[in-house]
């Protein structure tokens, strides 16, 4: 970041706390509260404390815990960055993480504990749409902002549009009526000109499906099974009758809408029957992690069953993402991994807007989000620059790590895409950028 004082206190403060997340234990010194915490029941955080109380809602388990692990660590450091720099509203910010297990029941029980208990004013999560559609309802509920970095459904838009949300939703990945025109986009950059779908029965996988036909139809090309389409059940343990559904009409790809656990079986058994030869995999940000492809497995000789697969997944770039990438490595002394740049967005969206508002509030923060994230205010993109010059009464515009995060009425942004693929090794390796074809 650019302040040198505030890189001191971090590399201090921060890495006293990271050494615990690996072990699920959680104790901060600033107010901040984990779910994990060994020692005895602490009261409700709206009893304790005052000030900014944000909550963050990931899949650390179940389906997408293998992308969900870093998206609390990333709003951890956001909120730590922040109260380095003096907090919210005079106050530092509280955090209470939630894992929703990539579950919708669990993600509604866990947002009505954040909402009804915590009494928090902010949500940032969560990543499956699924899951955000069941928590979004008890949010919109108790008049909490709730920003999601990555739940793409296109059905956050048209619930939007309709009024259902009252401003309270927002999010810094794009929806992927806007992915499935950049995958559709890249397979006819490719070449391909008949393609299949297979897709997990979701609000994810079935708005994905639906944009994904559309646009490729559009391109010129051919979807053969768009009159027969391949839905596969989240709760499935075998998926032969899929499989061989999607990948067994001699397609030139597959567009595949899946979650790493899930889809991994249904790439093994397409191997197993011997339909993946020849075929290319098309695949997207729910599985873009080596975790994924190590589940899916290998060849006898040690390669990767999807080796040369290709997938989008909404990318970042600039400034800002340089120094979040620096500021991680020195923070949690990893590579900074799909979505990171995303929930730091959110998280610092929160936080400004509740400094905009002069309140903490769901409704201040509601008022203010999308002042702070676009229009003709001062681009800044160091948080700590963009809280001063707020408390100073200017007018800010935030530019990202993960773009511009320029948020519309709906409460969606438009993104760049980076196109991956799997290497023989199972190692995913960002080959190319590509931008969604918009009307």
């Amino acid at each position: 970041m650019k302040n040198s004082k505030i890189k001191l206190f971090l590399t201090l403060a921060i890495s006293l706390n990271w050494f615990t997340v690996g072990c699920g234990i959680f104790g901060t010194t600033d107010g901040t509260v984990e779910n994990g915490d060994t020692t005895a029941p602490q009261p409700p955080v709206s009893q304790q404390q005052g000030g900014l109380r944000l909550g963050s809602l990931f899949p650390t388990t179940g389906d997408l815990a293998s992308i969900g692990q870093n998206m609390p660590v990333a709003a951890r450091l956001a909120v730590d960055t922040i109260n380095a720099c003096g907090g919210v509203n005079g106050e530092p910010v509280t955090l209470i993480n939630e894992d929703d297990q990539t579950d919708p029941a669990a993600g509604s029980a866990a947002m009505t504990k954040l909402t009804e208990v915590d009494q928090v004013h902010g949500v940032v999560g969560s990543f499956a749409s699924s899951v955000s559609t069941a928590a979004l309802d008890v949010a919109v509920r108790n008049e909490v902002m709730m920003v999601s970095p990555g739940s793409t459904s296109p059905v956050f838009t048209e619930r939007a549009e309709n009024g259902e949300f009252n401003g309270f939703w927002a999010r810094t990945a794009p929806p992927d009526t806007y992915q499935a025109q950049a995958l559709a986009a890249l397979a006819r950059q490719r070449g391909f000109n008949n393609v299949s779908t297979v897709v997990i029965n979701n609000d994810y996988g079935v708005g994905f499906e639906r944009q994904f036909n559309e646009s490729f139809t559009d391109l010129g090309g051919t979807v053969i099974n768009q009159d027969r389409p391949v839905r596969y059940d989240p709760r499935a343990t075998t998926l032969d009758s899929e499989a061989a559904g999607a990948f067994g009409n001699n397609p030139d790809a597959v567009a595949a809408i899946l979650y790493a656990e899930t889809g991994s079986l249904l790439l093994q058994s397409a191997f197993q029957q011997g339909l993946t030869d020849g075929v290319t995999i098309l695949l997207t940000d729910g599985v873009y992690s080596e975790d994924f492809t190590q589940q899916v497995g290998t060849r006898a000789d040690g390669t990767s069953i999807i080796a040369g697969a290709l997938g989008t997944v909404p990318g970042a770039d600039g400034d800002a993402l340089d120094d979040l990438r620096t500021l991680w490595s020195q923070s949690v002394g990893t590579e900074l991994t799909a979505f990171v740049p995303h929930t730091w967005d959110a998280t610092v969206l929160l936080m400004l807007a509740a400094e905009a508002a002069g309140q903490n509030s769901g409704e201040g923060i509601k008022n203010n989000i999308r002042e702070v994230a676009g229009g003709d205010g001062i681009e800044v993109t160091d948080p700590c620059e963009a809280m001063e010059l707020i408390r100073n009464g200017e007018t800010i515009n935030y530019q990202g790590a993960s773009g511009n995060v320029d948020i519309d009425e709906n409460g969606d942004v438009v993104g760049v895409y980076d196109v991956w693929q799997v290497n023989p090794d199972g190692s995913l390796e960002v080959v190319d950028k590509i931008e969604p074809i918009i009307d």
